[in-house]
């Protein structure tokens, strides 16, 4: 990293979570949210959206600075970073906070989820006010749920049309135990990674493979260092926008009232982006050269058998009242 990156990048991380900044009429409080999201991605759109409609909503009295693309570090150090109070949000892959919010693997659980929609409406209900209340306790502010998406294997040299081909392989995972244990199962060799790394270690060959929705795989330009791309479909992943509690209740009741409106609209804007965009970034990573492999329904169903035992390994962790209420909402919702 050049030394004028680096001294940018400590500064940046030095400040508060809040801070004032002189205007030409009286002074404009500033905010900070950073991301690992590449620019281009639906979710990084949406939080420029919802950067100029909190500015609007507030007169220009509150200011957001955003950091998209992992410019103030990797997805574990924003998290970090919101935990200890030095920046006050960031929007991150659900599974980088469930190290320290570990009731939320609840919702990450292998072929769990149908389809979006049924993942939405438990997110949107009573189990993501539960999970909310345990984020809480650990001093974040849940400001709600964007889509990651559903998560397929690609693969450097060796095509995926069984679950056999899987067997061995070292495939980067997201720091998610659940995730891992889900992957063991099935015979690979999982390897916990911060985004940040994968592509370097992609490129050079330290691990086989990796697991991503489709718009995540164009937007890092996987398919430059990946050959092989299969419809696995494993988990829904959420990406879940948290801000640091304390400082974010310091702020003016109606500067919360603007963060809470904006981010509810950057949450439905990028849902809908997302879904309508899913079948397009398949489409795109075909043209880039990348060979699609799509797993057979049988081959699938291995997949869900395989690593049914999961669930079990989870409630003998998080507890079986919260695994089997979680349960429960997706029958309900899939009805």
């Amino acid at each position: 990293m050049p030394i004028t990156r680096r001294l940018a990048l400590g500064s940046a991380l030095a400040l508060p979570a809040l801070w004032p900044s002189d205007r030409a009429f009286g002074q404009t409080t500033r905010v900070r949210i950073a991301g690992n999201f590449a620019t281009e991605h639906s979710s990084s759109v949406a939080i420029e959206g919802f950067k100029k409609e909190v500015e609007s909503l507030s007169g220009g009295r509150l200011a957001v600075d955003t950091f998209p693309a992992m410019q103030l570090g990797g997805a574990g150090e924003n998290v970090s970073n919101v935990r200890q109070g030095t920046l006050l949000m960031t929007w991150v892959g659900m599974a980088f906070l469930s190290r320290t919010v570990p009731e939320l693997e609840a919702i990450s659980l292998p072929f769990q989820f149908a389809s979006r929609a049924v993942a939405f409406k438990v997110v949107d209900g009573p189990i993501g006010e539960l999970l909310d209340q345990r984020m809480a306790d650990k001093g974040f502010l849940s400001l709600g749920y964007m889509e990651l998406g559903f998560r397929h294997v690609t693969t450097g040299n060796k095509p995926i049309r069984t679950v056999d081909d899987l067997r061995g392989l070292k495939i980067r995972m997201q720091p998610n135990e659940t995730h891992l244990a889900t992957f063991r199962a099935i015979g690979a060799n999982p390897v916990a990674m911060d985004i940040r790394e994968l592509y370097s270690a992609l490129q050079q060959g330290v691990v086989d493979g990796q697991e991503n929705p489709y718009a995540i795989i164009r937007a890092s330009r996987y398919f430059e260092v990946q050959k092989h791309l299969t419809n696995t479909g494993h988990f829904f992943d959420f990406i879940s926008i948290v801000a640091h509690r304390r400082s974010f209740e310091r702020l003016p009741g109606e500067f919360q009232q603007a963060i809470r409106t904006a981010m509810g609209n950057a949450i439905k804007a990028q849902r809908a982006a997302a879904e309508a965009g899913d079948s397009e970034a398949l489409a795109e990573l075909r043209a880039r050269g990348m060979q699609y492999d799509p797993l057979p329904p049988a081959e699938l169903a291995r997949m869900r058998t395989l690593s049914a035992g999961v669930v079990d390994q989870i409630k003998g962790r998080l507890g079986a009242e919260l695994i089997d209420r979680v349960q429960a909402e997706v029958t309900r919702a899939a009805a």
